[in-house]
């Protein structure tokens, strides 16, 4: 059986029956489908289905645009994006018109005269979701042409007279009449741009330049700030914000399992370094751990955020580094404690401290790197748990680690270590020779942070004893 052809005509769409929706009733019909059919809305969203979601369920319910306020880093471009999921699959436009024209009501000049001399013979196009969605990344140095529209030159040049419509050069938010349109980083738009969105946010329509004409857009305006822009920076004119309707605060992770779900979604992969790096389930939690304590720091400022980039990118980093040990030692690896220190590079870009002292940067992150190892260890451990083991060590037992010690090495310890294989078990299962020394790393510089062990640097190396 094959499926009726998609209509060609204004006159074949108004015979199949076909109902032309604003974008905001669009919005509406879809999104309650969805929550009927209790569908995810916004897959790879993590830590938002209590707090943020809601509110975006409930403005677009209401038709309201949209504010999206947070710091750097939780996901307010990744939302906006996901309500593209919300339109249609595919809606007719007028073919071959700039502004996305409804084939039963066209707002501008070219289209009304061509219906106007062919009737419903006038073709139509359909477009899909990308040709429906727009942003703009608000800078200085945007212009009222840049999003409402501008004289073009090279019409006029062609013989058109300044007074024609036709010699308009539309904008961005008209070109995305009848989709959705975002102005990242708003308060950046200086307040004579802002002021141009007056009448798209109330009256529903742009004028542009002295042309006598207005356009009634439909076009769903969302847009993202950052609260530091937001009352330093740069801010958005108080006219402008009364006509959004509705303000949503994001928010980063509440836990680290939420924390750990992301960076486990969106770090970059690779085949051979999943063949050749295992990671740790604490290593992880480390990881979120040291992002989490960076949001709570004084020495940090929090007015600019710490964003999930930060996570993400140390994970990318340590893991790194365990892969360019298993290509060096010619074995499969797993992050260890030792390979910390080669997050510095992925973390000081990320991360605004409130001291300008020099050299400031690496010890706070150091401090905050200790913090995280001790939190962790203190999750899985007590160190009244290893009298048996700092006995050992007492007697003159030595454990040396590093980014370059074999794995075998390692697990070639635990015999001399009283009770340290059970405890290692509690966190490391399995029999890799690599997670072992995973493992036995962060129990040793645990212990070593709750000020029973003993720990000397040499040679690139870290020596534990008594």
């Amino acid at each position: 059986m094959t499926s009726n052809p998609k209509p060609k005509t204004i006159g074949e769409l108004r015979e199949s029956g076909y109902e032309v929706l604003p974008v905001r009733q669009e919005l509406r019909r879809n999104l309650i489908a969805k929550i009927k059919a209790e569908e995810e809305l916004f897959p790879g969203i993590v830590g938002f289905d209590d707090s943020v979601i809601p509110q975006l369920e409930n403005a677009i319910l209401a038709g309201q645009d949209i504010i999206l306020l947070g710091e750097r880093g939780q996901a307010k471009s990744r939302l906006i994006r996901g309500m593209v999921s919300l339109m249609d699959d595919e809606v007719p436009i007028i073919a071959g018109c700039e502004l996305n024209d409804n084939p039963y009501n066209p707002i501008c000049t070219p289209c009304k005269v061509r219906i106007a001399e062919n009737g419903d013979n006038v073709e139509i196009r359909w477009i899909g979701h990308e040709e429906r969605y727009a942003e703009k990344l608000a800078t200085p140095d945007v212009t009222v042409a840049d999003l409402i529209g501008e004289i073009d030159p090279i019409k006029v040049a062609e013989g058109r007279y300044l007074s024609d419509e036709f010699t308009i050069h539309y904008g961005l938010i008209p070109r995305t009449n009848r989709g959705i349109f975002c102005i990242n980083e708003l308060p950046d738009l200086s307040e004579r741009i802002q002021v141009s969105l007056f009448s798209l946010m109330e009256e529903r329509d742009v004028q542009i330049k002295g042309y006598k004409i207005l356009l009634p857009l439909d076009v769903f305006l969302v847009c993202s700030a950052n609260p530091e822009d937001y009352t330093n920076r740069g801010r958005i004119i108080t006219p402008l914000k009364d006509r959004y309707g509705a303000q949503i605060r994001t928010h980063y992770p509440q836990t680290l399992d939420e924390e750990i779900k992301i960076v486990e979604q969106e770090h970059t992969r690779f085949d051979d370094v999943e063949e050749a790096v295992s990671v740790p389930h604490y290593m992880k939690e480390l990881i979120a751990e040291i992002t989490s304590l960076a949001r709570r720091s004084p020495e940090i400022n929090q007015r600019s955020g710490v964003s999930l980039r930060v996570s993400i990118a140390n994970y990318e980093t340590m893991v790194g580094n365990a892969f360019k040990r298993s290509l060096r030692l010619k074995e499969n690896s797993a992050p260890r404690i030792s390979d910390l220190p080669a997050i510095m590079a992925s973390t000081t870009g990320k991360v605004e401290m409130e001291s300008v002292e020099e050299g400031r940067e690496g010890k706070v992150i150091d401090e905050l790197i200790k913090k995280a190892v001790i939190n962790t260890f203190g999750r899985y451990f007590s160190a009244k748990e290893f009298d048996a083991v700092l006995t050992r060590f007492e007697e003159g037992v030595i454990v040396e680690t590093g980014t370059e010690v074999l794995s075998e090495t390692y697990a070639a310890k635990l015999p001399e270590m009283a009770n340290l294989k059970e405890m290692v078990q509690r966190i490391e299962t399995s029999d890799n020779p690599a997670a072992i020394a995973s493992a036995i790393e962060l129990i040793l510089e645990g212990l070593h942070l709750n000020r029973r062990l003993n720990r000397d640097l040499s040679g690139g190396m870290i020596i534990y004893k008594g």
